[in-house]
């Protein structure tokens, strides 16, 4: 006759098979890289990318833990392309000013991550996955970024490619891509991107996207450190793995289009701003 306490062992084990099968393929960004950000139009969580441009991280970070960003809007709302926030007026005082040397890629470390997905895209040699984001590579000039995907954080900037200060935008277009390499790319939205997709949009006839009145721009009511918000006011996001099995059977899946609804099969070529990492809140 088998044992009780053999036949529980046995139960635990296998529980803890499932639940470790559950978690494979995701994983769960460090606090100290995540953002959250309240909006009048719901909470956005940033994931930040110091691996791409540490110097624009720390701003980021610098300004938030001064709570510089609190009550300041989203001035400049163009639809299908952009989302810039910050200080129109420039009146906000804050230490944090001094303009950045632009990080708009990194040369290729000896250990990267990069996961290739394809060879050849309008815009990059190679395009694929790193560190979990969609990202470009040259394999000649040994460089590699990140894309300019709906999500997308980056700082903003004037026609000097080293004047970024403390306004950044979140990237609300698919045609983004000419950006790619010509801004410094800190970060992405991991959670809240229908909220960002619901801020005010200025009227199609102003050509700047800028809103003129401030009463009808939507607002940064706080934003905070993940680090500092209370453990059980945390949303505990995961990204896929880029590497899991999940992911390469989607790619796979979508550069032949086998299911049979599609008649015609393309190229095989496949836009990386559409086959971005899903995300999930672990529960």
């Amino acid at each position: 006759m088998k044992s009780p306490f053999i036949g529980l062992l046995c139960c635990l084990l296998f529980s803890n098979i499932a639940l470790a099968q559950a978690e494979s393929g995701w994983r769960s960004p460090d606090i100290r890289d995540l953002v959250y950000m309240q909006t009048s139009e719901g909470l956005v969580i940033i994931e930040l990318a110091p691996f791409m441009a540490p110097k624009h991280v720390q701003r980021f970070k610098d300004l938030v833990a001064s709570g510089y960003y609190d009550n300041l809007d989203f001035y400049r709302v163009i639809d299908g392309f952009v989302a810039q926030a910050g200080d129109m007026s420039e009146q906000k005082a804050t230490k944090f000013k001094r303009p950045l040397k632009a990080e708009f890629s990194r040369p290729t470390p000896a250990d990267s991550d990069f996961k290739l997905v394809q060879d050849g895209d309008f815009m990059a040699p190679q395009t694929g996955y790193l560190h979990g984001f969609s990202a470009g590579r040259d394999p000649q000039a040994k460089q590699e970024w990140l894309l300019h995907c709906p999500g997308t954080v980056a700082m903003a900037r004037s026609n000097e490619k080293d004047s970024a200060t403390s306004d950044f935008y979140i990237v609300i277009g698919q045609a983004t891509r000419h950006l790619d390499r010509n801004m410094s790319s800190f970060g992405k939205v991991i959670y809240g991107m229908p909220a960002i997709q619901s801020l005010n949009r200025a009227s199609v006839n102003q050509a700047s996207g800028v809103i003129d009145t401030p009463a009808q721009r939507s607002l940064i009511n706080w934003v905070k450190l993940a680090e500092n918000i209370a453990i059980e006011d945390r949303i505990y996001v995961q990204v896929q793995e880029q590497n899991s099995a999940d992911v390469q059977q989607r790619l796979d899946s979508a550069k032949k289009l086998d299911n049979p609804f599609f008649h015609y099969k393309g190229n095989g070529n496949l836009d990386m701003c559409y086959y971005q990492l899903k995300t999930r809140i672990k529960v």
